[in-house]
């Protein structure tokens, strides 16, 4: 069963609720993020609750409970998952906002538990296409709810996994991940003064530095695509994904590369060092 926490106790999904009246809802004003387990234990808690935090306070919004309470309820939130699962805790704008000191005063938490989906084997076995679009995504360095864009424009390559930001041809990272191009034997991906600090992301590039692959922290450019080797997507739930078709060009030979197989094999060697 689905679960979610709210309101000082857990109760099923379904029945969770929120006030009409809370800005999440009137003006999309909210941060999550995104937690996953393995051996029912969550893969680099810390870390995610960390940029957790730190989404809400340059958000503006007021953090209800302390990193330890948190903590707390997430591992009490897994024991009563009979599945692995994904965790997202978010926390709202709530019904205040003091336009003295610019922030949300009365904010509310609540904390999704659901059984983990991993994107099918053929996914990663083929790669995946990405839509390319000329913008940039809301608040780059927060995880916040604000995913309108990634809905509308996917609608123009249905066969798309996600959109891939490319502002004026610099590609910046997908709608719920970050973006890697292997060309020249190395690994480019934005930097982290225009991208989320993905938590997948820091190990892919720690993982990458082990294999003495070289790694170049900048904006990959639309017109590199055509020299590209490999491309993949990383996130907590995808792990490393492969990449084969951008918009209308085909990555390298337009299947998973041997630099992404081993990336990802390594990381799954290594998983269980990164669990709290």
């Amino acid at each position: 069963m689905d679960l979610c926490y709210i309101n000082g106790s857990f109760v099923p999904l379904k029945e969770a609720a929120l006030p009409l009246t809370d800005l999440i809802i009137q003006r999309g004003v909210g941060v999550f993020d995104s937690i996953s387990t393995h051996l029912k234990r969550p893969i680099r808690l810390t870390a995610h609750l960390r940029r957790f935090e730190k989404s809400a306070i340059e958000s503006g919004i007021f953090l209800p409970l302390t990193f330890d309470e948190m903590v707390s309820i997430i591992r009490e939130g897994i024991d009563k998952m009979n599945s692995e699962a994904v965790i997202r805790p978010y926390i709202t704008g709530g019904d205040v906002f003091d336009p003295e000191s610019l922030t949300f005063t009365a904010p509310r938490l609540f904390i999704i538990f659901q059984e983990t989906h991993k994107p099918a084997p053929e996914s990663y076995a083929e790669g995946v296409a990405l839509q390319p679009i000329d913008a940039d995504r809301f608040m780059p360095h927060t995880k916040s709810i604000n995913y309108m864009i990634s809905f509308t424009s996917q609608s123009k390559d249905r066969k798309a996994f996600e959109i891939l930001y490319t502002p004026k041809g610099e590609i910046t990272e997908s709608s719920h991940s970050n973006f890697f191009l292997i060309r020249n034997d190395s690994l480019i991906t934005a930097p982290l003064n225009r991208v989320l600090a993905g938590t997948t992301r820091e190990l892919v590039i720690s993982i990458a530095s082990e294999l003495n692959i070289n790694v170049k922290e900048r904006c990959p450019l639309m017109e590199e695509l055509l020299q590209a080797r490999e491309a993949f997507i990383t996130g907590s739930i995808k792990e490393i994904l492969p990449v084969t078709r951008i918009g209308e060009i085909i990555i390298g030979k337009g299947k998973p590369g041997p630099i992404t197989s081993k990336l990802h094999r390594k990381y799954l060697e290594n998983i269980t060092q990164w669990l709290e």
